[in-house]
């Protein structure tokens, strides 16, 4: 059987930090434009309890998705120590496109991973380059289509990468918003040679909600009634997005799990979406219940205290703070089984099983 390697991984932490002090300032508004009758510092501080975020990055203003997109996929690809020339696809997943700051509109003619390719200056017509947009799950969604363009011989090295800058498209009157930051994350699958045949994708799942579950998020007016009625923002149903997650990430991770043939006990880290401090630990809780085991101490790397939620860039971003030794006493090694997973608009869901 064929199988699917991660070679190289990269990332681009953007440089301007937004610590939750910075919001005491804001008028946040509930969402009829109603005044907030709790003062900020008890906003802030009950916002940090749920979500663990402590801190977030926003990208430079002369920066915008596809440019630390490329900055990521550069730095894969010296991980990888491969010529882009040999790329067959670049995958780029996003949400937004590139949204300059301070614009209204998105830009995404050309696409992304196409401004990707021409940064990198191939020249070979046969990468191909293409955007997904599948929400957070994004990138995960990336590497399953590596994998499968591998697996069907028509590819043997794609580029896939995850870039946002969700700061552009945020709602300041909104207490959401806070959740929000910018990031990439990228890697390069490639097929397996005979030195790492044992590694790989062992398998997958995937699955789209949409009968009450579509609009769980999507773009709104600002809470702000002054504001604009024609602009939009990010907007999303927090509480039905963590019942949600809770009721069916787990399951799509067992399910991934159960086809890949491994034991539960032999699962040493779950890269998960960090979306929420909370939800990440209630779905991480529920699935191991669901195999009537205990958490394993250490199972779950966390990025989201000081990055925040950067969307498509979460997983591959904490993938490659771990596997480069950036995260305290977090480490993946030789053989180990991990496990990404993520869960988004659409609504959708993936996992992957991976032995490193």
């Amino acid at each position: 059987m064929v199988k699917s390697v991660i070679t190289g991984t990269g990332s681009y932490i953007p440089s301007i930090k937004k610590e939750n002090d910075k919001f005491l300032t804001h008028r946040f508004l509930n969402a009829d434009g109603t005044e907030i009758q709790n003062p900020n510092d008890i906003i802030i501080d009950k916002f940090k309890s749920i979500t663990g975020i402590e801190e977030r990055r926003y990208a430079d203003t002369k920066l915008n998705a596809s440019d630390i997109g490329y900055l990521a996929a550069q730095k894969a690809i010296e991980d990888a120590g491969i010529d882009p020339e040999e790329l067959d696809y670049i995958i780029l997943a996003h949400n937004f496109g590139d949204v300059k700051s301070a614009a209204i509109q998105s830009d995404i003619l050309p696409s992304l991973a196409t401004r990707v390719k021409y940064r990198l200056g191939i020249e070979n017509p046969n990468c191909v380059a293409y955007d997904i947009l599948f929400g957070c799950p994004g990138w995960v969604e990336g590497v399953i289509q590596a994998q499968a363009f591998i697996k069907s011989g028509i590819a043997e090295k794609v580029l896939v990468i995850g870039a946002e800058t969700l700061s552009r498209v945020l709602d300041k009157h909104d207490r959401d918003s806070m959740i929000y930051s910018d990031g990439a994350g990228a890697c390069i699958v490639e097929k397996a040679n005979g030195d790492s045949e044992d590694s790989g994708i062992l398998s997958h799942a995937t699955q789209t909600f949409t009968k009450d579950e579509a609009y769980y998020l999507f773009f709104g007016n600002s809470y702000d009634k002054n504001e604009h009625p024609d602009v939009r923002y990010i907007k999303m149903h927090g509480r039905k997005i963590y019942e949600f997650a809770l009721n069916n990430v787990p399951n799509a991770m067992k399910t991934a799990l159960e086809r890949s043939g491994i034991d539960i006990d032999e699962v040493k880290k779950v890269f998960i979406h960090q979306a929420n401090e909370k939800m990440d630990e209630a779905i991480i809780k529920r699935f191991f219940r669901l195999y009537k085991k205990p958490i394993p101490e250490g199972i779950m790397p966390m990025s989201i205290h000081k990055l925040g939620n950067s969307s498509v860039a979460t997983v591959p971003t904490l993938l490659d703070l771990v596997l480069k030794g950036n995260i305290k006493d977090q480490e993946v090694k030789k053989g180990d089984i991990i496990i990404l997973a993520s869960v988004g608009a659409g609504m959708n869901i993936n996992a992957v099983v991976y032995r490193y």
